[in-house]
Order: C-alpha cells, then sequence, then structure tokens
C-alpha cells in the first residue's frame, strides 16, 4: 500500500530527524535519497553530519534529480529534501515546477512509504531579489502539491510535531 507522508518546518526545526525516527519505526532497513548538490565546504560538512547520524541499517541514495530512476517498491523511504532538489531544478529547468510535479508523480506510482522533508521558507516579509521571490514561489505551490497527495503531514515546530492532516 503507498503512503506518502510530508514533514515540513524551518530550518533547524527537526524535520530530518522526526523523518528518520519515523522511517526506523516502520522498517528495519529503510532507505534515505538525499537529493543534495554540494555547493560548498560548509555545506558538505552539514551532509557529512547527516550521513554520521545514520546507522547502517540504511540503503542510502544520493539524486539531484531524477528521483523515478530508483524504483522504492515495498520499502519506506526518506526523501530530503525537496528543497534541494527544487534548488536543482531551478537551476536545469526553464519550467521547474511542472518538471518537479511530473518527476514526483513519477517517482511516488510504486507502492512504498515515502516520508517527503521540505522546508516552509515562506512565512516571512517578501524579498527585494527576483530570483528569491521565484524560488519562495516554487517552494510553497511545490508543497502545496505534495501536501494535497500526502496521508499525512507534520509541521515541525522548535523540534516538536504538530500533525497537520
Amino acid at each position: 500500500m503507498k503512503r506518502i507522508i510530508l514533514i515540513t518546518g524551518g530550518q533547524r526545526s527537526g524535520k530530518s530527524t522526526k523523518a528518520e525516527e519515523l522511517a526506523l519505526q516502520l522498517s528495519t532497513n529503510p532507505v534515505y535519497l538525499a537529493t543534495a548538490h554540494i555547493w560548498d565546504d560548509e555545506f558538505r560538512e552539514r551532509v557529512r553530519k547527516h550521513q554520521e547520524r545514520r546507522g547502517p541499517e540504511w540503503t542510502n541514495i544520493e539524486e539531484e534529480l531524477q528521483l523515478s530512476k530508483h524504483n522504492l517498491e515495498g520499502r519506506v523511504a526518506v526523501i530530503d529534501c525537496i528543497t534541494l532538489w527544487l534548488t536543482n531544478w531551478l537551476q536545469a529547468s526553464n519550467n521547474p515546477l511542472d518538471k518537479a510535479k511530473a518527476e514526483f508523480d513519477k517517482f511516488t506510482v510504486p507502492d512504498a512509504t515515502y516520508i517527503f522533508v521540505t522546508n516552509e521558507i515562506g512565512s516571512g516579509g517578501t524579498s527585494t531579489n527576483a530570483l528569491q521571490r521565484k524560488f519562495t514561489d516554487l517552494q510553497g505551490w511545490m508543497n502545496q502539491y505534495i501536501a494535497q497527495k500526502a496521508d499525512e503531514v507534520i509541521l515541525m515546530v522548535s523540534g516538536i510535531p504538530v500533525k497537520i492532516k
């Protein structure tokens, strides 16, 4: 049976930790699908800390764009994160929202448990930077798209999970 869970919240709100805990409750051998592109040393260190937190029970996959290349039929998977994935789409496509939606739909066809991690970035003021505004819109629209398809949505606030849906 297919199940889609979305965990959202601000930076350092505990989203990834919650997703990993949930995955380990549901499976003894979950998948961690990382969407990050390593831009600099600071980000490389951030990724290393995430990897260090996971043990040998995890199957680790790194994929920047084409999530559907990986068939997760019957598996429990944490996809971390939609924000970084959308950043990659923004750089790779003139139509990132349509491309991301199509790839999301293709990826989530197989029966699996998908635990998506994403950021809520549009809660502050409107940026004066056009690219930031474009990305905030892209993120918000994609979060809405996934939330509509999700069976469960959890908002992380200061490390506390709040069930939204």
